[in-house]
């Protein structure tokens, strides 16, 4: 894998782009396949379903990550030690990426392009609510590969069993690294069970915070689109936070998605509802808002709607989060919006990758020392 030119790597993801597009229906019968064994009010019925226009967008988002610069053999760091000694620090690849994942069937895609563009080989474990549509995603590439003299284990996608998640997680040597994508219950038992190294990612428990000197009609705006653009996913709006002297225009705030049938509650704080549901909390202080997203926050995303720049700098100061937001949504936290091409994940750990993962996150770097025989007293 870290010896394929680059050129050979763009090849490729354009043709499996191109491959999604010409072979829709065939994924689309998959998914049905999925789809009809999951309730359609499941809040995961939405992550779980693909369509012709997100194909499209899969498709596309492929082709963008062709157009990025390789992440390989980057000199991170350079110098000439005293002794004559030449050292360079260069990036290159993990090696074999682990991958658990629920109802994405997107993630399939979007693993496999960035990590065939960084050279990282990749082994995945998907849901059994994915599983149809998984297995035609990965035979679309595994034809691609083999159709373009690569082996198709580059690539390889494991029973959608619980054994298959024990193995993986216990495949020192094998796997280089093991990524959860998922809700909290995933991760814990990810993190709490892998003898291999684990980057989480994922589990979102959002708030916005609605300043004394927030903008009424932005903060409309910004509610609305953070909380009702995708339910499902992990940048959606938990929580709204709102200073108690904007008490009044709650409902004026609130309007957009209660028109959307979102469910306000003013308790249930810290969780991840990931549907139609949010809740609300009255503080008196901008410290009480950002000691409410201590105690209850993930560290995923997180944002004020205010027109006060000492406000605005304070809560980015410190709120202990992967992306923090001012007078923006937190459902711009994703790898494409944020230039990537596409995202293996979101970390929301603090050692190595944080927030939106692409390529550079997904690789390490060794040190090459050249001399001209010398040696250590």
């Amino acid at each position: 894998m870290a010896t394929i030119a680059d050129d050979k790597r763009n090849e490729i993801l354009l043709a499996v782009a191109d491959a999604i597009i010409a072979n829709k229906e065939r994924i689309l019968r998959a998914n049905t396949e999925d789809l009809a064994k999951m309730d359609p009010k499941n809040p995961l019925y939405d992550r779980l379903q693909l369509t012709d226009k997100r194909l499209e967008d899969i498709a596309t988002d492929m082709r963008n990550v062709s157009k990025l610069p390789s992440p390989l053999g980057h000199i991170l760091k350079e110098s000439t030690l005293p002794n004559g000694l030449r050292l360079k620090r260069v990036s290159v690849p993990f090696g074999v990426i682990g991958m658990i994942y629920e109802a994405r069937p997107n993630v399939t895609f979007d693993v496999f392009s960035l990590c065939f563009k960084s050279g990282n080989a990749c082994v995945l474990k998907g849901g059994k609510d994915a599983d149809y549509s998984n297995r035609a995603e990965v035979d679309i590439i595994h034809e691609v590969l083999e159709a373009n003299g690569i082996n198709r284990d580059v690539v390889t996608l494991l029973e959608a069993t619980h054994e298959a998640t024990a193995e993986m997680l216990n495949a020192v040597g094998y796997i280089d690294v093991c990524i959860p994508r998922g809700g909290r219950k995933l991760i814990d038992f990810v993190r709490d069970n892998a003898k291999v190294p684990v980057i989480e990612t994922g589990a979102g428990v959002v708030h916005a915070y609605f300043d004394e000197f927030g903008n009424l009609e932005m903060g409309k705006r910004i509610i609305d689109n953070a909380k009702t653009r995708r339910v499902s996913v992990c940048n959606a709006l938990d929580c709204l936070i709102i200073h108690r002297s904007r008490l009044d225009e709650l409902p004026a705030l609130l309007e957009p998605v209660i028109k959307k049938n979102v469910e306000i509650v003013y308790d249930d704080f810290g969780t991840e509802f990931m549907d139609y549901k949010m809740a609300v909390k009255v503080v008196d202080s901008i410290d009480e808002a950002i000691e409410h997203i201590a105690a209850y926050g993930s560290g995923h995303s997180e944002c004020i709607i205010t027109d006060n720049k000492d406000n605005a700098t304070k809560f980015q100061q410190l709120v202990d989060a992967a992306c923090v937001y001012v007078n923006a949504p937190t459902s711009f936290t994703d790898g494409a919006q944020f230039g990537l091409g596409a995202e293996i994940g979101i970390s929301t750990q603090k050692l190595g990758p944080r927030g939106p993962m692409g390529l550079e996150e997904i690789t390490t770097y060794k040190w090459l020392i050249e001399g001209e025989g010398q040696i250590r007293n």
